[in-house]
């Protein structure tokens, strides 16, 4: 319904269907563990592991979005047809926000940051940001090394849903080298 799925059944759109559903599930996942008594888990997991994967998932969400619809975004004649994408968009970043802060309430009164933190979040941004600088790069290669012709589909609409996938690949990268880095150091 939200990535794969027809755009409507029975004239309802299924993109917000689809959305408010995966709201639905996130929330209640996210509820119960900030209801739950604290445990193992909260000793073991630290609240910047826990915000890195949930940014993992939410942005990962985001980029298979934007892959899904690339196809809308192409067609564009202008942005009123990306309505729908926008908003589904928007939806899924409201939850993470909304969930965001539901787990920070489970920190309260606990050191969030440390230097094991510190140097993780740097690690990770000097990844990402090498990301960006690819993408950047593949962008230029594509636009400039392509005939005039093929770049038929290239509007300006396309262009910038481009820019911003790139953003969500930098996010994607920044917060997989967070996740990937807190779960190595707790299984070594």
């Amino acid at each position: 319904m939200l990535l794969a799925g027809p755009d409507r059944l029975f004239g309802i759109e299924l993109g917000n269907a689809g959305i408010g559903l995966l709201l639905l599930v996130a929330w209640t996942t996210l509820y119960g563990l900030s209801a739950a008594p604290k445990g193992e888990l909260d000793e073991t997991v630290s609240p910047g592991e826990w915000r890195a994967w949930v940014g993992l998932g939410f942005t990962a969400m985001v980029a298979a979005y934007f892959i899904l619809k690339a196809d809308v975004i192409a067609g564009a004649a202008d942005l009123r047809d990306l309505g729908g994408i926008g908003r589904s968009i928007v939806l899924l970043l409201v939850a993470w926000a909304v969930i965001s802060q539901l787990l920070a309430g489970r920190w309260k009164g606990k050191v969030l940051q440390d230097e094991r933190d510190r140097d993780i979040e740097r690690i990770a941004a000097s990844w990402a940001r090498i990301a960006l600088v690819v993408v950047v790069v593949a962008f230029v290669v594509l636009f400039g090394f392509s005939p005039v012709e093929r770049l038929a589909w290239a509007t300006p609409i396309a262009i910038s849903h481009l820019l911003l996938f790139g953003l969500v690949l930098h996010s994607l990268v920044e917060y997989a080298v967070t996740a990937g880095a807190y779960w190595r150091d707790r299984h070594a």
